[in-house]
């Protein structure tokens, strides 16, 4: 069975992003269902996969992270209205028996993103 997996890495600090919130969305056309929120752990990771079993299924997904908040608590200092507040990643899943691992490196001022293993 098929699984979906991220981490954040803090490319600023060289250190994993520990604590920062993740929520999952399923997209169907121009609509968002909420699948789940968690937090990263210690080492940037989620304890479990976002989605696994029954419930990871073909279709067009979306993962947002709270960067602004995290660099905040790191004590970056931002602006009022952050470069970066929340990374958006849309992302599909076509063959449900796959691993698709979705990491994001990120600072205050940049982001990218590939497909992980």
């Amino acid at each position: 069975m098929g699984r979906l997996t991220t981490h954040v890495l803090d490319t600023a600090s060289g250190k994993p992003g520990a604590g920062i919130e993740v929520s999952l969305y399923k997209v169907d056309g121009n609509s968002l269902s909420h699948v789940m929120t968690t937090t990263t752990n210690h080492d940037g990771r989620t304890d479990s996969p976002l989605l696994e079993g029954a419930e990871f299924q073909r279709g067009k997904y979306q993962l947002q992270f709270n960067t602004a908040e995290y660099f905040k608590k790191s004590g970056v200092s931002l602006t009022d209205i952050p470069f970066l507040d929340d990374v958006v990643i849309r992302f599909g899943i076509d063959d449900d028996n796959a691993h698709y691992h979705v990491p994001l490196l990120v600072s205050p001022y940049s982001f990218s993103t590939y497909r992980g293993s």
